[in-house]
C-alpha cells in the first residue's frame, strides 16, 4: 500500500475515534462530522466493502440513533450488516453481532418487533457459537433480548435474560463497571411495568449511581436513569420527588437532543401523569398533547408508545367529566394496542379495563338522568 493511501487511512482512524469520544459524552452532534469525513476515506481508501467501513457505518448509525433519527440509522446498520455478511474471518464476529443487535434494538424503538425479535436471534446464536458464553457480547445481546420481550408483555422471560446478563457482565467486568447500569435500568424498568414499584427502586437507584459516577450528573444516558426512576417513584406516589427529578432529566434531554426527540416525548408523557395525580389537569393535558406531537411526528400514528399517551390522556378526561372525548380516545388506544400488540399484551388488556369503566361510568350517569342505559356491543 502506498505511503499516501496509509496516511490517509490513520487519518481516518483518528477521525473516528474523535467521533466514538464525542458520542460516548453525549455530544452527538458534534461526533456527527468526524465520522462521516472518515467514513468517506476509508470507501475512498479501501473500497465499500471492507470490514472498517462496516465499523465506521455502524458508529455513524448509533449517532443518528442517539439523535432520535431511526430510520436514517436502521439503514446504515443494514448496510453494516449487507458488509459484513460477504467477509470471512473470526476477527469481525463481534462486529457482525453488535451490527445485528443494534439494528434490532432500532427496530425495537419503532415499535417493529419481530424483526427486533429475528435480528436479536441471528446476533445470538453468533455470539454464543464464536464467543463462547461468557462474553460481554453475549451480556449485551441477552440486555436485548430482555428489553424486546418486556415490551411484548413477556415478563418473565424478559427477567430470565436480564438476569442472565447481568451475570456475565458482573464476571465479566465487575460489579460497578458502567456498562451494568443498563442492566440495572432494564430491571427497574421490568418491575414498573409489573406494577412492583418498590421492588423497582433498588435498581433504579444503582443504575443512576453507577452511571452518574464515571458519565457525570448532565449526560443524557444518566438523565434516561434518573428519568427511569422518577417513573417508579411516582408509580409510589412519591409525585414531588419524582416531578423533580422528571424536570432535571428534561433540562438535559432539551440541552442534548433538542425540542423533537422520543426521550422528551416520554418524560412529558411522566410528567403528565404526575401533575394529572396532583390535580393540575390543565397542566397534565397540555404535557399529553406535546407528548403525541412529538410521537406521531417521530412514529406515525400507529406506534405502541402513541397508544400510551392516548390512554393516559382518556384517563385524564375520564377524571374531568369529559366521557364522550376519553371514550373515543380510549378506543384509539385500544385499535393500536390490539393490531400492534395482541389482544392479550398487558396494554391491550389494561386499556380494555379502562374502556369498559367508561361505558359502565356513561351507563350510570345516563341513568341517573333518566336517559336509556347504553348499550354495549
Amino acid at each position: 500500500m502506498k505511503k499516501a493511501n496509509r496516511d490517509e487511512i490513520e487519518r481516518a482512524r483518528h477521525l473516528h475515534d474523535r467521533a466514538l469520544v464525542y458520542n460516548s459524552r453525549g455530544l452527538h452532534q458534534e461526533a456527527r462530522s468526524p465520522c462521516l469525513k472518515s467514513l468517506s476515506i476509508l470507501r475512498k481508501v479501501l473500497g465499500p466493502g471492507h470490514p472498517d467501513v462496516a465499523n465506521v457505518t455502524n458508529t455513524l448509525a448509533a449517532i443518528y440513533g442517539e439523535q432520535g433519527r431511526y430510520g436514517e440509522a436502521e439503514k446504515l446498520y443494514r448496510k453494516s450488516i449487507k458488509i459484513l455478511k460477504k467477509v470471512r474471518g473470526k476477527e469481525i464476529h463481534t462486529l457482525r453481532v453488535q451490527s445485528l443487535s443494534n439494528a434490532a434494538w432500532i427496530y425495537i424503538i419503532r415499535g417493529q418487533y419481530k424483526q427486533a425479535g429475528q435480528y436479536y436471534h441471528r446476533a445470538l446464536a453468533l455470539a454464543e457459537h464464536s464467543r463462547g458464553k461468557e462474553s460481554i457480547e453475549l451480556s449485551t445481546v441477552l440486555n436485548g433480548l430482555g428489553v424486546l420481550c418486556k415490551f411484548t408483555g413477556r415478563f418473565n422471560e424478559a427477567e430470565r435474560f436480564y438476569r442472565r446478563a447481568l451475570s456475565i457482565a458482573e464476571r465479566t467486568l465487575g460489579r460497578d463497571h458502567p456498562d451494568l447500569a443498563a442492566i440495572h435500568h432494564n430491571l427497574g424498568g421490568l418491575e414498573h411495568s409489573r406494577g412492583r414499584y418498590g421492588r423497582g427502586e433498588p435498581f433504579a437507584r444503582r443504575a443512576v449511581r453507577i452511571r452518574e459516577k464515571a458519565l457525570g450528573p448532565n449526560h443524557p444516558a444518566v438523565a434516561a436513569d434518573v428519568a427511569a426512576l422518577a417513573a417508579i417513584l411516582d408509580g409510589q406516589g412519591k409525585c414531588r420527588e419524582s416531578k423533580k427529578l422528571y424536570r432535571r432529566a428534561m433540562a438535559v434531554f432539551r440541552r442534548t437532543y433538542g425540542p423533537c426527540h422520543y426521550e422528551i416525548a416520554v418524560n412529558l408523557n411522566n410528567l403528565a401523569a404526575v401533575n394529572q395525580a396532583l390535580g393540575r389537569y390543565g397542566e397534565a393535558e397540555r404535557q399529553y398533547r406535546q407528548a403525541l406531537a412529538i410521537k406521531k411526528k417521530i412514529f406515525g400514528s400507529q406506534h405502541p408508545d402513541i397508544g400510551l399517551t392516548l390512554n393516559n390522556l382518556a384517563l385524564l378526561y375520564r377524571a374531568t367529566g369529559k366521557l364522550e372525548a376519553a371514550k373515543n380516545l380510549n378506543r384509539r388506544a385500544l385499535r393500536i394496542f390490539n393490531q400492534a400488540l395482541g389482544p392479550r399484551h398487558p396494554n391491550s388488556v389494561v386499556c380494555g379495563k379502562n374502556y369498559t369503566r367508561l361505558l359502565e361510568t356513561s351507563s350510570d350517569m345516563a341513568e341517573q338522568d333518566g336517559r336509556p342505559r347504553a348499550r354495549r356491543r
